[in-house]
């Protein structure tokens, strides 16, 4: 067996993956109609593509410096995407946001949402949490009686 062409035909299966991931992310942040929708396809697919791609050249590339640093890029990639895509969402959600909503004919439509200034994401997030324990709190009430 030829373990060149092996080698070839795998990096170039990684790489055209990659592309094509990358292709359809690009494609997602185009078409999707809100922030957040747009943000869920670019973060998973630029994700995916850019561990394909990388990993094609590092298949490519065989026990290298090269790969050595293709691996650390990877590294670099997979901690800064998640935490920048976090970061944007964040902003979103402090910020006078446009969302999506259900009509009652079933058609999408955009929302506006204002939140007042002196509540932030956290806020909105520690608000969210202590309403779910005073309900938790109740359910366990209802459950002794």
């Amino acid at each position: 067996m030829d373990w060149e062409l092996l080698r070839d035909g795998l990096s170039w299966a990684m790489l055209l993956g990659g592309a094509a991931f990358s292709l359809i992310g690009g494609l997602g942040v185009l078409r999707m109609p809100d922030i957040y929708t747009r943000m869920h396809a670019a973060s998973l697919t630029d994700t995916m593509g850019a561990i394909l791609i990388l990993g094609g050249l590092m298949v490519q590339g065989g026990l290298t410096l090269v790969t050595a640093k293709l691996v650390l890029t990877l590294f670099f990639l997979l901690f800064t995407s998640p935490v920048s895509t976090h970061a944007l969402a964040a902003a979103a959600l402090t910020d006078t946001r446009t969302a999506l909503q259900a009509r009652d004919d079933g058609i999408l439509a955009p929302m506006e949402v204002d939140l007042p200034e002196e509540q932030d994401a956290q806020g909105v997030a520690a608000d969210e949490a202590a309403h779910r324990a005073a309900g938790d709190a109740a359910g366990d009430k209802e459950s002794r009686a």
